[in-house]
């Protein structure tokens, strides 16, 4: 039986509504419209499009969107001075540098200077540390979104054991962390990790984010797991003739046609975790306009 599809399309647009209600009700109640600041430097092209996606779901939900764009020879410093800019600005309760950022630039120290309570991607330090010592923080966007697919189709994660195929600051290590504090007994594997398939056999969850196209195989998979791509890889398209024109399609890292007969769910790619990245994005900078709201009512209270 093949395996039930897990619709983060589907689950972001409700979640979307629901962040949608949350904003009218801060408006309503509180005066606040929670604000998201983006800034890209340069003109990428899959970047623009990030942007624009990100603004338009800003703005359909009723926060605001401050939208900064800035030329590919933008210096270091111009653009810290930005930042330190928009971390003062109460309007701008989130604050996201689109990356990659051009060779001139220091990511770390462009993220680092953000303000951690506006750091709605959840990079900054800051709340790395926060997530790995269990304080609240703010969570990266992609394993939060991951989280919620898994908690929506399986409820309770106590006991369950889950693997982590990946080990960036982005994706593979923070989702550890999310699995870790849901109880799970968590594996992390990497580019160095040995007999990979007898590693994924083990697992209830196995959630792929390396970014190699179609590394997992159906094969390797115990029947029943449920299994969430992160992966987004660009690949030729089967057809030869449409492959030499240049055409290409969207893979995941997992061998999807194999493991959807085998797993018990899974996320397609494009339509499974994407849409979660942006939905919890609002929901991180809600977030941090509710807590900068009740932070200023505790001042007043002093």
């Amino acid at each position: 039986m093949a395996a039930k599809l897990i619709d983060g399309k589907a689950f972001a647009t409700q979640l979307q509504e629901r962040l949608s209600r949350d904003v009218e009700r801060l408006k309503r109640d509180h005066g606040l419209t929670p604000g998201l600041a983006v800034i890209m430097v340069g003109s990428d092209p899959a970047s623009a499009v990030y942007v624009r996606n990100k603004g338009q779901q800003t703005r359909a939900i009723g926060m605001a969107s401050f939208s900064h764009h800035l030329p590919e020879e933008t210096s270091e410093a111009d653009l810290l001075a930005l930042v330190a800019q928009l971390n003062l600005d109460p309007h701008v309760h989130g604050i996201l540098v689109q990356l990659p950022l051009p060779p001139q630039m220091d990511t770390k120290r462009v993220l680092a200077a953000i303000a951690p309570e506006k750091d709605v991607d959840g990079f900054h330090v800051v709340n790395a540390g926060l997530l790995a010592t269990g304080q609240q923080g703010i969570v990266p966007c992609t394993p939060l979104g991951c989280l919620m697919l898994l908690e929506d189709h399986l409820g309770s994660l106590r006991g369950k054991r889950a693997l982590v195929i990946g080990r960036s600051t982005i994706v593979g290590r923070p989702m550890a962390q999310l699995l870790l504090a849901a109880d799970c007994t968590v594996t992390i594997a990497h580019r160095y990790s040995e007999d990979l398939p007898t590693i994924c056999a083990e697992a209830d969850i196995i959630i792929a984010a390396v970014g190699v196209p179609r590394l997992l195989r159906g094969e390797w998979l115990k029947p029943g797991v449920v299994v969430i791509d992160v992966g987004i890889n660009r690949v030729a398209v089967d057809d030869a003739e449409a492959a030499s024109q240049g055409k290409t399609r969207l893979v995941g890292d997992v061998a999807f046609d194999e493991a959807v007969q085998i797993a018990g769910a899974i996320t397609p790619v494009p339509g499974g975790v994407g849409p979660m990245t942006i939905a919890c994005l609002l929901a991180n900078t809600i977030t941090a306009a509710e807590r900068s709201m009740q932070e200023a009512e505790q001042r007043r209270v002093a």
